[in-house]
């Protein structure tokens, strides 16, 4: 027995026809008969007395009607109850600079306007510490970082958290503008940069991982000159000119007019590229509140990716 068939007989039985209920319920009234036919047969009894003039409730019929209207007050009920529920809790969110300078505004935009009483907290370091928070349960979520060949073997190997892949990003060099020809090319690979100055951060962080194996891979020495732990910082260095970074295209995405001032060639090596993960705390670990911001978060993530607002991105394959 299902809902709509008590709605059905409810309603046969208010306007004491089957014709004229199927036009209020915007059905072909052959199968709306079937229904009817189809619940006294599973209660093996008659339920409308049919005569010329439309039908009846039987004895048994005008018992049942009584009680398919409290189970549908009910079972509207239920869902007003439902619907007017409302997540409460904390939520701590672990974003990277550059990925914060994407996604963290969105995200809070779209948690305050479906979950208004969820409060965020939300954390800007680098993933080499938004993994130890994340490691410490000093965070429910994360986005972290990993190179392609890594990703596969994290997901085997982080067992107390949930992993997913959630965006791809193009490296680009990025360099004042200054310091570069107007002919200079709009993409490189990883052998044209065997030269040049480089400012990145340091070892534990996820970007350079990724960017230690593509210059292994393309049998480079990287000459690094500077490492910086900060975002706002190692932007500062480059703009000035004492060096030349690796970074997506995100790194750049709060400087406005002043990208003009800097010259942006993407890397067209295969496999280098930023793996955003999403990670968490294990499902049975998150509450309820963190499980819907997780969705939030990844949502957010691909509008922006198919928006267009996420350059050089695009949505992992499994996200």
């Amino acid at each position: 027995m299902e809902l709509r068939q008590l709605r059905y007989f409810v309603k046969v039985v208010e306007v004491g026809s089957i014709s004229r209920a199927a036009l209020h319920l915007d059905l072909v009234q052959s199968a709306l008969s079937q229904q009817i036919t189809r619940l006294e047969g599973e209660l093996s009894t008659r339920l409308l007395q049919r005569t010329p003039q439309g039908v009846t409730p039987t004895e048994a019929g005008v018992a049942f009607f009584r009680e398919a209207q409290l189970t549908l007050r009910h079972a509207e009920q239920a869902v007003r109850s439902a619907q007017q529920a409302r997540l409460t809790g904390t939520v701590s969110v672990g974003l990277a600079p550059t990925t914060a300078a994407v996604l963290g505004l969105p995200l809070m935009r779209a948690m305050r306007e479906r979950y208004p009483d969820v409060r965020l907290h939300m954390v800007e370091s680098l993933s080499g510490h938004l993994s130890a928070m994340l490691n410490a349960r000093q965070l429910d979520l994360a986005v972290l970082f990993d190179s392609p060949i890594r990703a596969s073997q994290h997901l085997q190997t982080a067992r107390r958290w949930s992993v997913c892949p959630l965006i791809e990003e193009d490296i680009f060099l990025i360099a004042a503008r200054s310091t570069r020809s107007a002919k200079a090319p709009q993409s490189l690979c990883m052998a044209d940069l065997a030269q040049e100055s480089l400012i990145l951060p340091t070892g534990p962080h996820g970007l350079r991982s990724t960017l230690n194996a593509a210059f292994a891979r393309a049998n480079v020495t990287p000459q690094v000159t500077l490492e910086v732990d900060s975002l706002a910082m190692l932007m500062d260095a480059v703009k000035s000119g004492l060096g030349v970074t690796l970074q997506p295209w995100a790194a750049v995405s709060r400087m406005g007019s002043e990208r003009d001032h800097l010259y942006m060639a993407r890397i067209n090596d295969h496999q280098v590229q930023r793996v955003n993960l999403l990670c968490g705390l294990s499902d049975d670990e998150l509450s309820p509140a963190a499980l819907a911001t997780r969705v939030v978060l990844a949502d957010c993530a691909r509008a922006l990716v198919q928006g267009g607002a996420w350059l050089g991105a695009a949505i992992s394959p499994v996200a």
